[in-house]
């Protein structure tokens, strides 16, 4: 029975895969036929079978920019790269994106030994560090047990100096790793759908009206209450928005 069902989950996975497949190049050739929004049909109808890839998120973003759609457009750009940061060509879009936005939202910047610090942490994901640090465990366990059973003075110094720089080594490996993850979970990004949303002091629609947000803005959602989210802007300002008003990114 087992075996039975194992051979109708491969079959289905097969089927939707090819169906998957011409969905993709049918929305590929509408939109090199400049028809975008029966290519965002598509590419979306691609989404609904629990699908998603920087390739797909990207496609869809490019088709929402040709027909003027700033919040999705930046939203799937946000996306692609948040599935392959390394993609200049989706860097290169979602900046071409963001000068259809209307609000100019400065960057504090960070300086000193903070800057150093998150910058480094980011150099690497956090699966990245944790891989670096299992190495380094390993080669601190290697170069201890050659050391333990060396019988040359010279080599059992190296080892030794060798085995405690690999375990200084894997003590800042693993605080990195620790640090990248406190910052991924604190990370939760969305876009502002809605042509303008106020932001309020407060959770409810009778405090002060706090500022005013428009389409495609990128926030950071740092708390929740009931149908409110609390945001933050990379200026520093903070205050609640309707729920429905934003899309997390975060979110497949």
């Amino acid at each position: 029975m087992k075996k039975f069902i194992y051979i109708v989950s491969f079959l289905f996975s097969t089927m939707l895969f090819a169906q998957n497949q011409n969905l993709f190049e049918e929305g590929n050739t509408l939109y090199n036929e400049g028809k975008y929004a029966e290519a965002i049909d598509k590419y979306t109808a691609i989404l609904e079978t629990g699908n998603h890839s920087a390739g797909l998120y990207y496609n869809l973003a490019n088709a929402h920019y040709k027909l003027n759609h700033i919040a999705p457009s930046i939203y799937y750009y946000e996306k692609a790269i948040l599935l392959n940061p390394d993609d200049t060509d989706i860097e290169n879009n979602i900046a071409f994106a963001k000068n259809m936005t209307i609000d100019a939202i400065d960057v504090i910047p960070e300086v000193g030994l903070s800057k150093i610090v998150k910058n480094t942490t980011n150099t690497l994901s956090f699966d990245s560090w944790a891989k670096l640090t299992v190495a380094l465990v390993f080669c601190f366990v290697i170069l201890f047990l050659v050391y333990y059973f060396a019988y040359s003075t010279l080599v059992k110094r190296f080892t030794f100096v060798s085995s405690l720089v690999s375990l200084f080594l894997v003590c800042v490996a693993l605080a990195f790793a620790f640090h990248k993850y406190n910052l991924d979970k604190k990370d939760n990004p969305a876009i502002v759908f809605v042509q303008e949303s106020k932001v309020m002091s407060n959770p409810n629609l009778r405090s002060d009206e706090a500022f005013r947000l428009h389409e495609g803005t990128k926030v950071q959602v740092i708390d929740a209450y009931d149908d409110w989210k609390k945001i933050k802007l990379s200026d520093g300002k903070t205050g609640w928005i309707i729920s429905d008003d934003i899309k997390l990114l975060k979110e497949f």
